[in-house]
């Protein structure tokens, strides 16, 4: 299983090599648009791709990206939780 995370493209920063910036969270990164470069690249400004490893992987819907950011955000919550239970069953067994 690999993991996309939502970005939206902000701008292109270099055509011949099909390169974009994306804004993930607040975050700017550049990505390559080989992936989705099925249209002018201009035309992928604004839209919201899922990015793996740094590559646009899938142009997606506003919604599917909302979606999958809070999602990620919850999976972020679960894995603290998960954590602190573990650190408070490592200090039980120390007390025994």
């Amino acid at each position: 299983m690999c993991l996309g995370i939502p970005g939206q493209i902000t701008a292109i920063t270099d055509e011949a090599r099909q390169m974009g910036m994306a804004e993930v969270s607040g975050v700017k990164r550049e990505v390559s648009l080989a992936p989705v470069a099925d249209r002018p690249l201009a035309q992928l400004v604004g839209e919201w791709v899922l990015i793996h490893v740094g590559f646009a992987m899938a142009v997606i819907d506003e919604q599917e990206a909302a979606d999958t950011l809070e999602a990620l955000r919850d999976l972020g919550e679960a894995q603290e939780a998960l954590e602190a239970m573990a650190e408070g069953a490592k200090a039980l067994e120390g007390a025994q």
